[in-house]
């Protein structure tokens, strides 16, 4: 086990850097599809339960597992030869991210809602395949068995995401308060063209990021392929397309049932996709909550974004450090009923009077509690991942987790509404979201070791008793 001061160092590696760079880019899509885009239509006169179900387009994350392979296998003319197979995918969805601002930046959602959320679609599908891409480079810059580099890494880019997300608010917001204030009639729009910028800037720091060399990847899928054709009893012209879409499609999916076991793997899967759907109602209402009881863009700017990313960020890092000292699965248990216990104090907010100082203590209790759910959370997964199928897996394990939080997180709206706007009641409603999940983590505790054996990786407390030399 290293020391204090030997863990601390790995956050100062260059590749950590690169990480940070990353969890930008994936975090900064949300602000607009989320924040700028709830926002907007607020400000634009639609119903909570409208902009409610406008979110089924984060839906989109919940599936992106479905074309994650092709994402591994599938090389871009020009653009994979000069920028690496990983890094060709990325730049060209910002691509499609930046386009997309462009043409939000003439629409008018009064006039054609369909249409813009149409583009917030776009940007989600742009969004969610990047990811794939971003996951998988994220996790080959660390090794096969540095575990607490992948923890550091998580942690990293956990950092990054909400950088991109809580900095890239604080930008949008303010700015669209700028331009409200100017007397500027489109101020969405004027904003959305300043934020196409950031996307650039963005862009060019992509170039910086080291892309291993993909040798390995492709000679492992390729020795796949053939023991697939080994097995096939049909002519030849045919075996090699059969056995692409095998390796490409079937072997990823069925790859980590096939290692875990399909008992242990389906009630890992369940944990994951019971685990956030909580946080995510009130995520996706929250902002509209703060509007309602009379907070501005500058004050949502200010606490939520801006006094938030600092919490985030440190606790970020603070919570790597205890997972690995106390172990995933105690984190993850201590992180669900933390996160879910800090809805109390947006029903306390309901409740009361508005008050600076309780919005402000609200804010950084939930970025606390998020960000150690949010680190132990993608520590856990990233370990799970087969080296072959990087990409594939991780958008699989990711997209589970995400399907809980983003469908069912639409009806959030209509069920304020369904409320009659009592807010303090939706709040109680959230916190007991998060019991099924820890149930079911109670229920598979003793099977994780047996999954993680061999990976270095402190599950209770104490490091794993058996200890092989990689996973791939």
């Amino acid at each position: 086990m290293r020391s204090f001061l030997e863990s601390l160092s790995i956050y100062f590696e260059r590749r950590m850097a690169r990480i940070l760079l990353l969890g930008i880019i994936s975090g900064f899509p949300w602000v607009l599809i989320g924040s700028c885009l709830n926002l907007w239509l607020k400000e634009e006169g639609l119903s909570r339960t409208t902009i409610g179900w406008a979110s089924l387009i984060f839906a989109v994350y919940a599936v992106n597992f479905l074309w994650a392979p092709l994402i591994d296998r599938v090389r871009i003319p020009l653009l994979t030869a000069w920028l690496g197979h990983r890094r060709a995918w990325i730049f060209a969805l910002q691509a499609v991210i930046l386009t997309c601002l462009v043409l939000w930046s003439v629409a008018q959602p009064t006039a054609d809602l369909s249409g813009v959320v149409a583009i917030g679609l776009a940007i989600a599908i742009a969004s969610a395949t990047q990811d794939i891409a971003i996951d998988a480079l994220r996790i080959e810059q660390i090794g096969k068995t540095e575990s607490e580099s992948m923890a550091a890494g998580a942690a990293t880019a956990v950092v990054g995401w909400w950088t991109g997300f809580k900095l890239g608010g604080v930008i949008a917001l303010e700015a669209a308060e700028a331009f409200q204030g100017a007397g500027v009639e489109d101020y969405w729009q004027a904003t959305f063209l300043c934020l196409g910028a950031l996307v650039i800037l963005c862009n060019i720091g992509l170039l910086f990021v080291h892309e291993t060399a993909a040798s390995e990847r492709i000679a492992a899928q390729v020795e796949d392929d053939e023991k697939i054709i080994s097995h096939l009893h049909i002519p030849s012209r045919y075996s090699r397309v059969v056995a692409w879409f095998a390796g490409t499609v079937a072997n990823p999916l069925t790859s980590f049932f096939r290692r875990n076991g399909y008992a242990i793997a389906a009630a890992v899967l369940g944990f994951i996709f019971l685990f956030k759907i909580g946080e995510a109602f009130l995520g996706r209402m929250s902002l509209i909550f703060y509007k309602e009881i009379g907070f501005s863009k500058s004050d949502i700017a200010l606490y939520s974004k801006g006094l938030g990313w600092v919490v985030t960020v440190a606790f970020t890092v603070l919570g790597s450090f205890l997972a690995i000292r106390i172990g995933l699965v105690r984190a993850m248990f201590a992180a669900g009923i933390a996160m879910a216990v800090t809805n109390l104090l947006f029903a306390t907010m309901a409740w009361s009077d508005r008050s600076e100082l309780l919005f402000a203590t609200a804010v950084v209790v939930d970025d606390l509690t998020s960000a150690f759910a949010t680190v132990t959370f993608v520590a856990f997964i990233s370990l799970l991942v087969d080296r072959t199928y990087t990409a594939t897996q991780y958008a699989l394990l990711a997209s589970i987790g995400t399907a809980g939080r983003t469908i069912f997180a639409a009806s959030s709206g209509a069920m304020v509404d369904w409320l009659d706007g009592d807010w303090g009641t939706f709040f109680v409603i959230t916190t007991l979201m998060v019991i099924p999940s820890l149930a079911c983590l109670w229920a598979i505790r003793s099977k994780l070791r047996d999954m993680l054996a061999g990976k270095r990786v402190r599950l209770f407390g104490k490091e794993s008793e058996e200890v092989a030399e990689g996973t791939g």
